[in-house]
């Protein structure tokens, strides 16, 4: 294999591939000379379409098995969605760069409705998120939430095949799969916090490939990277992952981070919600100062019910 040849192993879902592809144009506008190649890994998660995502046991349902070709040196590096990743890297491979941040909030779609207020009493929406669900329902109690899994063009013909008035997904998705005329509105931060890292990349290298690290520096936002440090300090202090409905959104405002955060209740009838503010050197200890804050209140009793405590 040629010595400027980079394999880029990847989910084989639409949203994965575009994402893998895109990285790969960054590559090669980097390094002309550079030779990019996909492979296409089946994760845990994407055999297991028949179950939720919190029925598998923990994060990274969507990540080990690429993580796993990094390390043996099949691939050269891993693309990822970052909201995909366990809060405590795996051993052997490096975080090696946080492209630029892509739109973070979630979507509403749902045929014939122009606004989340417009959605009818008793509406039905599906999502497969357990953070999605406890805030849908903490905003209304009324609405019956339809558990769905599958990518992103599968939950959308749920909505015409299923008997479902809409589905939430992230707008990210959406937009990059150029489904963005689908979405019939954002829904505000203000009624639903993302995931951490939501709308975020995370490429993953194998620790101490200097070749596959130099070539990835160019691609690195150290704004978005201290935006996601510090939701995933909250969420890892939380100790959540896939089973919690905990959302998180940091801002990078100079020398700044605003970072607010949540917990819910499965059903709905309790959420948690602080803000928090400190330096933009230390997104990590800010994550976790917001998180100690939210457990003093109670949230961990609702994480532990997630988890089926």
């Amino acid at each position: 294999m040629q010595s400027n040849t980079l394999r880029i192993g990847t989910r084989g879902s639409d949203l994965a591939l575009w994402q893998a592809r895109w990285v790969a144009e960054a590559l090669r506008r980097v390094d002309p000379s550079c030779v990019v190649e996909l492979e296409i890994v089946r994760t845990r998660g994407d055999r297991a379409t028949d179950r939720p995502i919190a029925a598998l046991g923990s994060q990274g349902v969507f990540v080990r098995e690429v993580q796993e070709r990094v390390i043996r040196g099949d691939v050269d590096l891993a693309v990822h969605s970052l909201k995909d990743l366990e809060t405590v890297g795996a051993e052997g491979v490096t975080m090696a760069a946080v492209p630029a941040r892509g739109p973070y909030r979630d979507a509403l779609v749902a045929p014939g409705v122009g606004e989340l207020d417009a959605l009818p009493r008793g509406a039905a929406l599906g999502t497969g998120s357990p953070r999605r669900r406890a805030q849908l329902l903490a905003w209304r109690g009324d609405l019956e939430i339809i558990p769905i899994r599958g990518n992103v063009p599968t939950r959308l013909v749920k909505v015409e095949d299923a008997g479902i008035d809409g589905v939430v997904l992230a707008e990210a998705g959406l937009v990059r799969l150029g489904l963005g005329d689908r979405i019939s509105c954002v829904i505000p931060s203000e009624i639903m916090l993302p995931a951490p890292g939501q709308g975020a990349l995370a490429i993953e290298c194998r620790s101490g490939d200097q070749r596959v690290l130099d070539l990835l520096a160019p691609l690195h936002d150290a704004t978005t990277a201290a935006a996601v440090r510090a939701e995933r300090a909250f969420l890892r202090e939380l100790r959540g992952g896939c089973h919690a409905p905990v959302g998180a959104l940091a801002r990078v405002e100079g020398e700044q981070v605003h970072l607010e955060g949540c917990v819910a209740e499965l059903n709905g009838r309790g959420l948690i919600r602080e803000g928090i503010s400190g330096a933009a050197d230390r997104p990590e200890e800010l994550g976790r100062r917001l998180a100690g804050e939210v457990l003093e209140r109670g949230a961990g009793t609702w994480i532990e019910e997630a988890r089926g405590g």
